[in-house]
């Protein structure tokens, strides 16, 4: 069965796109830690490996954990046929891999040794990120390295028809571009306290699938006004913790949002935690997210205004 990844191409910290474009390669980081194409090794054997080499004077294992679960995604999980999606600034680009995992030795010392062969689609030009649906949109904003994006598989081939079709917005995708202007503008500045805002949010992740969500009262309130629960396979349950900004300008939420959402991740023993916020998202909030999941394992998505107005339209707008 066919697979897709997000990968986002910036081993140390440098976008290595361009490079990967010109190689006809996806590339990954942690070169230092040689051996990781080794079948044979265990995954405890693997993170130790990343452990000693990158993460030596950390007290535990969990940077090293999270590392080990990105690459351990590009050296096994990934196969050939696979799809795998590259964010880059606001487009994308999109690869089938047609090799297993190589480690070129040469290249260590940029960072670009691990790699796979791969055919880039859509003649190797990017795709708008307003080609993708809100779900694709969503998952491309992922702060780690790599994601799986099994599940939107139909949602990346849409994206990718239009592309190489070169089409046009139809009067539908107008019609949506307008609507989601329209609700921005709403929920900033329309009637709506911080209370309503909060419920849309708790409305929208049941039409979700959630399988409960709840208001946190205000009294009760550890760092989350929304806590979630989703089942996968109606066997594994994992908690979603939401931190709700509304305000009615573009105002961006920072790093103490973030900060704030780390508290009632931690308080509710959640899994994953994401920021919706009717205004945009700064710098200091991605960088923020991005250490928390390094160091944790622990994903914080950051929804702004314009990606939550889609949602709720994708949803069903009406609803609310």
């Amino acid at each position: 069965m066919q697979q897709a990844f997000i990968l986002r191409i910036a081993p140390s910290n440098v976008n290595k796109v361009p490079l990967a474009l010109k190689s006809d390669q996806v590339i990954i980081g942690w070169s230092a830690t040689t051996g990781l194409l080794d079948q044979t090794l265990s995954w405890k054997a693997f993170r130790q490996k990343l452990h000693d080499t990158h993460y030596a004077t950390e007290k535990n294992l969990r940077r090293a954990g999270a590392a080990a679960g990105h690459m351990w995604r590009f050296v096994r999980d990934m196969k050939m046929g696979d799809l795998v999606v590259v964010p880059n600034g606001p487009k994308f680009y999109l690869a089938e891999i047609t090799s297993d995992a190589l480690y070129l030795q040469e290249h260590a010392g940029e960072d670009t040794s691990y790699r796979r062969n791969v055919r880039w689609l859509n003649n190797k030009k990017a795709i708008p990120r307003d080609f993708a649906k809100a779900p694709l949109i969503s998952r491309m904003k992922v702060y780690g390295t790599t994601a799986l994006a099994t599940d939107l598989l139909d949602d990346i081939r849409d994206a990718l028809a239009r592309a190489e079709a070169g089409n046009k917005p139809s009067f539908k995708d107008e019609l949506q571009t307008a609507l989601i202007k329209e609700t921005v503008e709403h929920l900033r500045s329309g009637h709506m306290d911080s209370f309503a805002f909060e419920h849309l949010i708790k409305d929208l992740l049941i039409q979700m699938g959630a399988k409960t969500a709840t208001v946190v009262p205000r009294l009760l309130d550890k760092g989350a006004d929304i806590l979630a629960t989703f089942r996968v396979a109606e066997t594994f349950q994992y908690t979603l913790a939401v931190q709700a900004k509304h305000w009615n300008d573009k105002a961006a939420v920072n790093n103490k949002v973030v900060e704030q959402l780390i508290d009632g991740i931690e308080a509710a023993n959640a899994n994953l935690g994401m920021v919706i916020t009717s205004g945009t998202v700064a710098e200091s909030a991605v960088k923020a997210a991005e250490d928390y999941a390094e160091a944790t394992g622990i994903q914080i998505e950051l929804v702004d205004g314009d990606q939550f107005a889609k949602l709720l339209i994708e949803q069903g707008i009406g609803k609310w």
